[in-house]
């Protein structure tokens, strides 16, 4: 595959390129890779050619190709699969003189690489063109065009002949010209416009470039960008004239500031109009995007090793810089991101981060879908959590000025929080089991603000919900529920680590019935026992919901007998439907915060302490038995040597 540049300012730019020309027997793959190599037309060709590097100087952009033959033989299909998967653009070639091989592309060699996945650059070449019948003479345009609307993945259609050497080497200028400056990531052929992947790079690029934040790049920062990306100033005429081309077709492209976002991004689709594909993605390499035009992994930082009870959580750098980022974006001021605000927000980013599960339902949103400031910084706030390297792409993206990698840190491990009776985190993690028709939905829902529902859509996929959590003292800290279908506890549990960042356990059952009550307390028994197993104990607390419906018989002396016997408080009443919730989320957030307390203890968790403390009382009578044996023999060898002294 194609490599990237390592250790220089655009990481981005790929180093080799590798090339595999597959078709027909027959069709003069040999022929021309030898042609294209040697400038010599080969008299024998083997069947097979090995790999044939040309150099760097080949072509003006100096980075070296790798070109791959492909074998004809049936019992070679696998090998050939293998090869097109590797290849960074691949060449197809027909005969000119024999129009079913060239039938063969669309019926056999095209569809064969979508059933491959293989997601390259495609060029398609005519071969032996000089063995064409002068009477079937056809524009290669009239006969391509079908071809390329149906298959979008072709780049570029040419004919050549190896024999006269017509077109050799422009085949592999094409190719390589194809995976350095590939035209599908920018642009539409259809629409004959930028594609919105692109319009958003370009938008943060400008930005960027625009140091002033007047909207438009004046002539200095015109001067700037130039230099920056092309390592050349331009002259002031060559400026002048570069507004006038704008100004001509595109009057708001240039203000008397100088050249705005619209003139900026019309001079691109201009250049790519004409075929300069090389200068976007020029200017796209020089600040770091990759051909899939996101930001190359070489800029994001990998986030820091942790254990598996450590979680990530943004530094008060990057809350600080997010509560300044919402009040530019909420344009009307009514204090919360409407979705067009934050549309605006995230539109220098790939696509919006929220847009996405699990984030696209996790916060509370007002009548209008707007995000208040907490929503906004939970949402954050729980990207952090799950996914800290997202955190930092993101904030590279919208415009975080300084060092990204200390927009994040790492907590203290739970474990440790234990032993020292206190968390420091700000951002809790609650898993929320319990059995069907519980009433887990309902909870979340609740967390966010929504109206309960009597209808009952069963949730066979993990959710979450995220919200602000005001703490005694005017003390905010941010819970993440994190609903655990029933279904999927078994799953959950099967991995040893599974509890590991987990803050506290939640097991709701509806109060109402006996079944759904029996079901919470098996499953808080098997949660209980795995942390017991794997050294990952949680806090956990029972809600009894449904509390507008009445109790089970005897529903206080099931629920006694299970707190006095396992160690856990009482279950904590509660009811979505008349929205009396009885500051759960408070507690849920006390008892994470005093992680030694609440964690249930199973009848085998309890007989294995006992063993462990009946072992350590033995070891500690044999440690004393043997202190006082060690100290008898130190006692008599006095006495005996006494003795020998007065005798």
């Amino acid at each position: 595959m194609a490599k990237a540049a390592a250790g220089t300012d655009n990481p981005a730019t790929p180093t080799a390129v590798r090339i595999v020309v597959a078709g027909d027997r027959g069709t003069g793959k040999s022929s021309l890779i030898v042609t294209a190599a040697t400038e010599n037309f080969p008299a024998n060709v083997p069947p097979l050619l090995p790999p044939t590097r040309l150099p760097e100087d080949f072509y003006p952009e100096r980075v070296p190709i790798t070109i791959i033959d492909t074998s004809s033989r049936p019992e070679d299909n696998s090998k050939v699969a293998e090869e097109l998967k590797r290849a960074d653009a691949i060449v197809l070639t027909y005969a000119c003189d024999q129009p079913q091989t060239l039938d063969r592309l669309s019926t056999f060699w095209l569809p064969k690489l979508r059933q491959l996945e293989v997601k390259v650059p495609v060029i398609v070449v005519g071969c032996r063109l000089d063995l064409r019948d002068e009477n079937q003479q056809v524009s290669l345009e009239q006969v391509m065009s079908p071809i390329m609307q149906q298959f979008r993945e072709i780049e570029t259609c040419i004919e050549c002949s190896a024999f006269k050497h017509i077109q050799i080497p422009e085949v592999f200028y094409y190719a390589q010209k194809a995976v350095l400056h590939p035209t599908g990531p920018l642009f539409d052929q259809e629409t004959q416009t930028l594609k919105d992947q692109c319009v958003r790079a370009l938008k943060r690029i400008f930005i960027l470039c625009d140091h002033d934040r007047d909207g438009a790049l004046s002539d200095a920062e015109l001067n700037d960008f130039q230099v920056k990306c092309f390592n050349a100033p331009l002259q002031p005429s060559e400026i002048v004239g570069v507004k006038r081309v704008v100004q001509e077709k595109l009057p708001e492209g240039v203000n008397e500031r100088g050249l705005t976002l619209t003139g900026f991004l019309f001079l691109h689709a201009l250049f790519i109009e004409k075929g300069r594909l090389e200068t976007t993605w020029t200017v796209l390499r020089k600040f770091g995007y990759n051909n899939d035009i996101r930001l190359a992994d070489e800029l994001i930082p990998s986030p820091m090793k942790r254990t598996p009870d450590q979680s990530v959580e943004m530094t008060n750098e990057a809350i600080d810089f997010l509560r300044v980022t919402f009040d530019v974006f909420d344009s009307d001021e009514d204090g919360a991101l409407r979705p067009r605000e934050l549309d605006e927000l995230f539109s220098t980013a790939p696509a919006s981060p929220f847009s996405e599960l699990p984030y696209t339902d996790a916060a509370e949103r007002n009548a209008f879908g707007g995000l208040s400031l907490d929503g906004f910084l939970s949402q954050w706030a729980l990207m952090t959590l799950l996914n800290p390297a997202s955190t930092m792409e993101n904030l590279i993206y919208i415009g975080y000025p300084g060092d990204v990698s200390s927009t994040i840190r790492v907590t203290r491990k739970r474990r440790l929080d234990r032993k020292k009776q206190q968390s420091e985190r700000n951002v809790f993690q609650c898993f929320v089991f319990g059995p069907k028709k519980a009433g887990k939905s309902a909870l979340l829902d609740s967390f966010l603000g929504r109206p309960f529902s009597d209808n009952y859509n069963p949730n066979t996929e993990e959710r979450y919900a995220v919200n602000v959590v005001d703490q005694p003292g005017g003390i905010k800290k941010t819970l993440v529920l994190r609903e655990i279908p029933e279904d999927g506890v078994s799953k959950l549990l099967s991995s040893k680590e599974a509890l590991a960042a987990c803050d506290i356990a939640v097991f709701v059952h509806d109060s109402s019935d006996e079944l759904s009550w029996t079901r919470a307390t098996q499953l808080l028994v098997e949660v209980a026992s795995h942390g017991e197993d794997t050294g990952f104990e949680v806090p956990c607390l029972i809600v009894a919901a449904k509390d507008d419906m009445d109790s089970f018989p005897s529903a206080i002396q099931h629920s006694t007998r299970v707190s006095q016997d396992m160690g856990t408080e009482a279950p904590i009443p509660i009811s979505t439907k008349l929205g009396d919730l009885n500051n759960l989320f408070r507690k849920i957030v006390s008892a994470a915060e005093h992680p030694h307390l609440s964690i249930p203890e199973t009848e085998a968790g309890r007989s294995r302490k006992q063993y462990h403390r009946l072992i350590n009382r033995s070891l500690m009578v044999v440690s004393v038995g043997a202190a006082v044996a060690i100290v008898g023999l130190a006692a008599y060898r006095v006495y005996a040597a006494r003795k020998n002294a007065s005798g």
